[in-house]
């Protein structure tokens, strides 16, 4: 039983390190991106502008896409867990976790209220796809989720080009180069309201065009599922068979990514349709890192597991206050590189941008384990979790 208990705190602090694993990768790329801000200075020398286009093919090419896919996937796990401990304790988990969406949501129109790029928002509005899912067989799920992984709208779209090859509709109503003039501005108050209604509308309206809706609503599915199946549990009873899981995904999905990689210009090369090209690019870049996303996952875990995270341990705190992680990134980010703040954008090319995420990362990481000497949660966690359960402790 001890051993039992043991390693399923060591699962347990293997998604936090993964989850932390996941968040360092955003930071980066928002840092390098200047927050969706995409103004540059000229680089000073070849050489800089060599290594800037260098990382910025590196950083994109290691967690473009894989980042958020990590996060979305956990996002099911973590729904799984708590609506799980519910059902052991006799409760409906349902009315609790739309409420916690709900709460999600007003955390997520802060977040956007200074970078508009950001996904609580599309978190909290997908997030309602698990109720009504929770409990069907997992046959059921895993096909619904397969479903969503194809991209069936942009499949759809494939389909109208080939009977109609002269149209091209208009995907993109808004965007974010709408809101690039407050950004560049020093009135925080413009920022405001413009992040909050076009920047907001421009996020969603990309993660529509660019197939992340049905992409993060499978995620979550497959997130539940993989908790249903334990397969995030390493315990006595379960060790074969999830290390054994996680070795043939990785196994799969590495190959798989490859020849994704290297077929993808020739696929688009032979399509000469503008629309249906776009609609290809959405369904191949999805599959493509939803492989490499489950190559990332897989050897996290499997030397977590196997090395008992000598090294991977350092993110667990990191993890944990992912959502405090998440908001202050925006938070901070937005004051370091837009016009209300110190206007970094005018002087930092990619390599200074993300010499300045490191550090940025390294603060946010020496804080949260200082924080969690201290204190269960981490911050905003503590508000959420106490927020989500207020009704409760009233009655």
């Amino acid at each position: 039983m001890g051993n039992e208990l043991l390693r399923s705190n060591e699962r347990i602090l293997a998604i936090d390190a993964l989850r932390g694993f996941a968040v360092m990768g955003i930071i980066l790329l928002h840092n390098i991106e200047h927050f969706n801000y995409y103004s540059f200075p000229e680089a000073t020398s070849p050489l800089l502008a060599s290594l800037d286009k260098h990382l910025w093919d590196m950083l994109f090419f290691l967690f473009s896409g894989k980042a958020y896919a990590i996060f979305a996937l956990l996002f099911g796990f973590t729904f799984y867990l708590q609506s799980h401990n519910c059902e052991k304790r006799g409760q409906d988990f349902r009315n609790r976790y739309m409420w916690r969406l709900l709460l999600l949501l007003g955390f997520g129109f802060i977040n956007a209220s200074f970078f508009p790029g950001e996904i609580l928002v599309l978190y909290a509005l997908l997030g309602f796809v698990l109720v009504p899912v929770r409990h069907l067989s997992d046959k059921t799920v895993a096909w619904i989720a397969c479903i969503l992984m194809l991209q069936p709208l942009e499949w759809c779209k494939v389909i109208y080009a080939c009977f109609f090859p002269d149209a091209n509709p208009q995907q993109m109503i808004y965007s974010l180069t709408e809101v690039y003039p407050q950004m560049k501005e020093s009135s925080l108050w413009e920022l405001i309201k413009a992040n909050l209604v076009t920047g907001q509308l421009a996020s969603l309206n990309w993660a529509w065009c660019y197939g992340r809706v049905f992409q993060t609503a499978s995620l979550f599915m497959a997130g539940m599922l993989l908790g249903r199946k334990r397969l995030f549990r390493l315990t006595d009873e379960t060790h074969g068979k999830v290390m054994h899981f996680w070795l043939r995904v990785g196994i799969a999905a590495l190959p798989s990514a490859v020849v994704l990689y290297y077929l993808k210009d020739f696929i688009y090369s032979q399509i000469a349709n503008p629309f249906m090209k776009a609609s290809m690019e959405t369904i191949w870049n999805s599959w493509y890192n939803l492989a490499c996303m489950l190559v990332m996952v897989s050897a996290f875990l499997l030397l977590y597991w196997t090395n008992k995270g000598k090294v991977q341990q350092l993110l667990v705190p990191y993890g944990k206050m992912s959502l405090t992680d998440y908001i202050s990134q925006s938070l901070i980010g937005s004051f370091l590189y837009y016009g209300y703040g110190l206007g970094l954008h005018r002087y930092c090319g990619t390599t200074y941008s993300l010499l300045i995420g490191i550090v940025f990362f390294l603060l946010q990481l020496l804080f949260a384990h200082w924080w969690f000497r201290h204190f269960k949660r981490g911050p905003l966690e503590t508000i959420w979790h106490k927020l989500t359960w207020i009704h409760a402790k009233r009655k």
